[in-house]
């Protein structure tokens, strides 16, 4: 495994040296040869990562059932990730778009201030009601 990780990081070193060199050299009209760089060495992180995966998940698995874990549902906990994870993405969807014209509105007209600021507390509710969904789901586990 050490050797696995030893070689992701050196790619992932090796991604940021090119990234380095052809920013101090204003390589900018190749995007070509910038797009085979990127391919390249996506090509070879992805297979790395994914043998480490594999053969470090079992040992966690393995580990996780003989330390005497309590049995909880995994379908349960995914949910909880999911309505967390989607809440919060589209309250910052949300907040970018509604707090950008917002502070545009109030550039032009100062007096509206109150009223964009119940706009955006709108948009900040939906990962309220992401985060309450997550505790009602992991009080039923």
């Amino acid at each position: 495994m050490k050797i696995i990780l030893a070689i992701a990081i050196m790619v992932v070193i090796s991604t940021i040296l090119t990234g380095v060199y052809y920013d101090m050299k204003k390589i900018k009209g190749d995007k070509l040869k910038l797009k085979k760089a990127f391919l390249y060495n996506l090509s070879i992180f992805v297979p790395i990562m994914l043998i480490g995966i594999l053969i470090v998940v079992p040992d966690i698995v393995y580990a996780a059932t003989e330390t005497g874990a309590s049995e909880v549902n995994g379908l349960g906990l995914l949910a909880v990730a999911i309505s967390t994870g989607l809440a919060t993405i589209g309250a910052g969807n949300a907040v970018g778009s509604v707090g950008s014209s917002a502070l545009g509105a109030i550039s032009e007209d100062p007096d509206i201030l109150g009223k964009t600021l119940i706009y955006v507390g709108l948009a900040e509710g939906i990962a309220i009601y992401g985060l309450i969904i997550s505790i009602l789901i992991l009080g039923r586990l």
